[in-house]
């Protein structure tokens, strides 16, 4: 007998902007999601619909938790990478036959895959939570942060992932030929903060982040950045190695 599996809750689930998505069919929302790149609701509607069915099936194959909440974010990355070339057979086949198609059947597809392919961390190198990031926010934090300046990327995963003092930051730039002194590290990390925050998209921006309170300016200690942006950082950690790279050579 499988045991029953305690489904995560996800609050954007009852967000006005999704709830106003649910009446749409699987082929419109798929549809709106490739038209309108932009926008991030439509992939937030889908995570909505079938994020049950792909914790169900990630849950009893993963050895943990922990492991199990990774692969989860790692397989609605893979899907949101993948969904912008589906092509959901609006057009009948040549025997005026609709195509077989279905976004389930698709999604628990690349849910296999990923479960059958993908290479999990120990728990103990895995520092996902997904309570403090759900799988569509972490996935377009993600895209806002590889869109930053290599070497603004640089300097915050330097600063939130590996938890580098500004003395520390300005050495290893240093090393690399960067000449900026400890103020133009802070100056840099609060101008990439905003950055971050500007790039997501708006709609992302009105469903996980509407609720945080908004300053006029940065706080000076980060305080509120750092609770935003910690766990998806940590939890991107080949991102963060690509950062090293592109930043050494920018």
């Amino acid at each position: 007998m499988v045991n029953a599996v305690n489904l995560p809750q996800f609050p954007e689930c009852d967000h006005a902007l999704v709830q106003s998505l649910q009446h749409l069919s699987d082929q419109e929302l798929v549809t709106l999601f490739q038209r309108h790149p932009e926008s991030g609701r439509y992939f937030t509607t889908i995570f909505c619909r079938y994020s049950p069915v792909v914790y169900s099936l990630i849950r009893h194959s993963a050895r943990s938790p922990v492991q199990a909440e990774y692969l989860f974010a790692l397989t609605w990355r893979h899907i949101l990478h993948e969904l912008g070339g589906v092509d959901t057979g609006q057009a009948e086949t040549g025997g005026h036959r609709p195509s077989s198609f279905t976004l389930q059947n698709w999604i628990i597809n690349v849910t296999a895959l990923c479960i059958n392919q993908v290479l999990v961390p120990e728990v103990e190198a895995i520092h996902y939570s997904l309570a403090d990031a759900s799988p569509p926010f972490w996935c377009y934090l993600e895209q806002a942060l590889e869109r930053l300046r290599p070497i603004d990327r640089l300097i915050v995963v330097m600063a939130m992932t590996f938890r580098w003092s500004e003395a520390r930051i300005v050495a290893y730039l240093r090393a690399e030929g960067e000449q900026l002194s400890a103020a133009d590290v802070r100056v840099r990390l609060g101008q990439a903060y905003q950055n971050l925050e500007e790039t997501l998209p708006e709609d992302i921006r009105e469903i996980y982040l509407a609720q945080l309170p908004q300053p006029d300016t940065l706080p000076s200690d980060d305080e509120l950045l750092n609770d935003l942006f910690l766990e998806q950082l940590d939890g991107s950690q080949e991102l963060g190695a690509r950062s090293q790279e592109s930043g050494a050579r920018s």
